[in-house]
């Protein structure tokens, strides 16, 4: 018979409690490195900005052509003796720019501008080892975050596309009686540079916050101020190219009067070339024409951009659209300068480098809206 018991006694039984349940599984399996990944981008990112500032350096320094061969391993290894040197300057004396444009220059000339060639083309190289010894690095440790090996692959290859695209607009201007390399290769290149730079921003921007904070703050998304920032986004990268195509063909030295051009709005003859297509591309006072009034046109779209954004109940949004907009007049201001004065090396490197402020900035308050940052209700 089985005894009794007091109500006050306490009862023992095998069964283990329950564990309590953890918040954050979302995060679970997902995280990998993303702090050290996003470390080794951020240096990927500033590593291209460089990048495009050594090429716009060597687009303005005319320095592009001076080596006539691509040798993508062997060629990090620069002219080590006088022979070397000789034989690179023989080689660069057969190509136009320097039958037409530079005959008899000497070859200590020659070697300022093959420095800047070879610098160019050796921090591409660097970038490229940059990412190889990162991604295999994160990939062996088994640190890279769950979906995100495409992603950063995605980066390697875009980064080899463009070295072959490098050499593409190289080869243009070396045979033929081209001076320069051709200014839509050019725009091709540089564009692609701002492809990989604004990939590389946004993966940035994703990484500096867990899986599920972005899910939570992608149910706050401003759909109009995304909308918004995407068509400002693509309508700088357009400017961008037509940037690079002023570039390719000194366009930007032509006509340095503002706001008129040669005292009319249209400039004399913007179709002298034939075919008519070529204009576009070619004709440096129809191609600086065309770069004014796009540059007009994201003007007064980044002002309607940035009076929606202010609005925005975020403060980190709105802070994200004003710095856009600063960095946007301050760009406009610069073109405008820049023209007036030929486009000189430094304004010139300065609006260069202003156009990649800008687009990450654009990017930047994009990703924001799609994703805003949590805040307080006072805050808010």
């Amino acid at each position: 018979m089985a005894q009794k018991r007091s109500i006050f006694e306490e009862v023992a039984t095998d069964e283990k409690p329950k564990a309590a349940p953890q918040g954050g599984l979302i995060e679970k399996g997902r995280g990998g490195a993303r702090k050290g990944i996003r470390a080794w981008l951020i240096v990927i990112f500033a590593l291209v900005m460089a990048m495009i500032a050594v090429g716009g350096l060597t687009r303005l320094t005319d320095s592009g052509l001076s080596i006539t061969e691509w040798k993508p391993v062997t060629g990090a290894i620069p002219p080590m003796s006088e022979a070397d040197w000789t034989s690179e300057f023989e080689k660069y004396q057969q190509i136009p720019e320097y039958q037409l444009q530079n005959e008899g220059m000497s070859l200590s000339e020659f070697k300022s501008i093959y420095w800047w060639e070879w610098g160019h083309r050796f921090l591409g190289r660097f970038i490229g080892l940059v990412w190889a010894v990162g991604y295999i690095g994160f990939a062996v440790a088994r640190k890279v975050p769950t979906g995100w090996h495409k992603r950063l692959i995605f980066i390697g290859a875009l980064g080899g596309l463009q070295g072959a695209i490098g050499w593409w607009m190289v080869s243009s201007g070396l045979v033929g009686e081209r001076l320069d390399v051709a200014s839509y290769r050019l725009a091709t290149h540089l564009g692609l540079a701002f492809i990989i730079l604004g990939f590389i921003a946004w993966y940035v921007f994703l990484l500096g916050r867990t899986e599920g904070e972005l899910m939570q703050a992608r149910r706050s998304k401003d759909a109009k101020l995304y909308g918004l920032s995407t068509g400002m986004l693509h309508l700088a990268f357009l400017q961008i190219l037509l940037g690079a195509l002023v570039a390719g063909i000194d366009a930007g030295r032509g006509y340095t009067d503002w706001p008129l051009m040669g005292g009319q709005v249209l400039p004399p003859d913007p179709f002298y070339i034939t075919p008519a297509w070529r204009n576009f591309f070619e004709n440096p006072a129809l191609v600086q024409f065309i770069h004014r009034m796009v540059g007009y046109l994201l003007f007064i779209f980044g002002i309607v951009a940035w009076l929606k954004g202010r609005k925005s109940a975020n403060k980190a949004t709105v802070g994200a659209f004003n710095l856009m907009f600063a960095l946007l007049f301050l760009q406009v201001v610069l073109g405008i300068v820049t023209l007036l004065h030929g486009a000189p090396l430094a304004l010139g490197l300065s609006h260069q480098v202003g156009a990649v402020a800008l687009f990450v900035a654009i990017s930047r308050a994009r990703f924001l809206s799609n994703y805003p940052k949590p805040q307080s209700v006072r805050a808010a």
